[in-house]
């Protein structure tokens, strides 16, 4: 891992920058102590915190792969930044208004005279023969317009006047 990466800090395409991802992230396993600390000094461009040799390979291989795939959406970093919170201060991990949705359920939705069903997959959602990542994907494609897919589908309220 000594050698310069001439992907390092740019977003790669195509499948050879995938095969060089995967090399990369196997290589961290041989890697000591000393050279993960250095090789965080490249990814992050600061001093290596205190971890245990396990967190420096995961956090070393999240940067990696941040760096070829992108980074996580805002609203997953607050997401992810509340249940830190609630799970700091002893509370529940619950993000306010999730909802989970049990493989095999059906959404059924009635839209300008005619009824959609949705079945919900371990990975995703099944809508008239094709498999979806997103409610929201569907409802778009029902609609023609962007909706938010759990609202379309009656899996979150509204917000009114009475809920601030």
């Amino acid at each position: 891992m000594a050698e310069a990466h001439p992907s390092e800090g740019k977003a790669t395409t195509g499948a050879g920058g995938d095969i060089e991802v995967l090399r990369r992230l196997e290589a961290l396993r041989d890697l000591s102590p000393d050279e993960l600390r250095k090789e965080w000094r490249r990814q992050y461009r600061n001093k290596p915190p205190r971890l245990s040799r396990d967190l420096l390979v995961r956090a070393i291989a999240y940067r990696i792969q941040e760096l070829r795939y992108g980074s996580l959406s805002k609203a997953t970093s607050r997401k992810l930044a509340a249940l830190g919170k609630a799970h700091q201060l002893g509370g529940k991990s619950a993000v306010k208004g999730a909802q989970e949705i049990r493989a095999g359920a059906r959404l059924m939705r009635e839209w300008n005279g005619r009824t959609h069903l949705v079945t919900v997959e371990e990975d995703g959602f099944l809508y008239a023969g094709r498999s979806y990542r997103s409610l929201t994907a569907i409802a778009r494609n029902i609609t023609g317009a962007r909706w938010s897919g759990p609202r379309f589908f009656g899996l979150a309220k509204k917000m009114g006047a009475s809920d601030a």
